[in-house]
């Protein structure tokens, strides 16, 4: 039996993936304060619920609860840039020996058919701004979180999933800022990497690994320092 508790619990744990998701894909922009009413409308969601989701997604880190005056997306900073990267790049790579150790043939074969599916976006005119296009995000997404599928540990692809939608976020709105899209050849960065986790080269899957998230964090810096200098000059 479903009781009313358990509905709302439903709900809430339903709209606070749409408003991370959100959040995440530059919806709502950082800095942004979530007024309840309006998100009520937009979600079509009750005030109660919706608290509760807000209040769930403040112990993420992409909302900020501020006293007696609701809720704000939380704001984007160097700082936590470098931070979240590096952490991640320790994390990944820890998963990724993991599953190069343990993954076989099947693993190997998926790997290869989702690097084939993001590679046919990514080599389309429709890709050319591929973090706009949802259709390569999910791709992309899919292809780094199938190389890491044979890790085992669950708490491990846990913080690994945080951390990538913290990334998705800054970079999508360096784009959305700047209205253009990272110029390096990502599919040579995909295709060795997928290449080397093919050879069980752990050592260079993980140097390529991280250096494909530093490519991206010296993009996203240098894009924040670039905005932030045209706000000095344009107030």
């Amino acid at each position: 039996m479903v009781t009313e508790q358990t509905q709302k619990r439903t709900m809430a744990s339903k709209l606070a993936d749409s408003v991370r998701d959100d959040i995440v894909n530059g919806t709502h922009a950082p800095g942004a304060r979530l007024n309840l009413s309006s998100l009520s409308k937009q979600y079509q969601a009750g005030i109660n619920p919706l608290r509760e989701a807000l209040s769930r997604l403040s112990t993420t880190g992409f909302i900020t609860a501020e006293d007696q005056r609701g809720f704000r997306v939380s704001e984007i900073s160097r700082k936590e840039l470098i931070d979240t990267q590096r952490i991640r790049i320790e994390l990944e790579c820890l998963a990724l020996r993991e599953a190069i150790t343990n993954g076989g043939v099947v693993w190997e074969g998926e790997i290869i058919a989702a690097h084939h599916r993001m590679s046919r976006i990514q080599n389309t005119p429709e890709g050319s701004r591929l973090a706009l296009d949802p259709d390569w995000e999910t791709a992309h997404s899919d292809f780094h979180f199938t190389l890491l599928s044979g890790c085992k540990s669950e708490w491990l692809m846990l913080f690994i999933s945080t951390l990538f939608e913290c990334s998705t976020r800054y970079r999508k709105a360096v784009v959305l800022s700047e209205g253009k899209s990272i110029h390096r050849n990502v599919t040579k960065e995909h295709q060795d990497l997928m290449d080397s986790v093919l050879d069980k080269d752990a050592d260079k899957a993980c140097e390529l690994l991280s250096q494909h998230f530093n490519e991206t964090t010296q993009f996203i810096l240098a894009s924040m320092d670039k905005l932030e200098n045209q706000a000095v000059k344009h107030p």
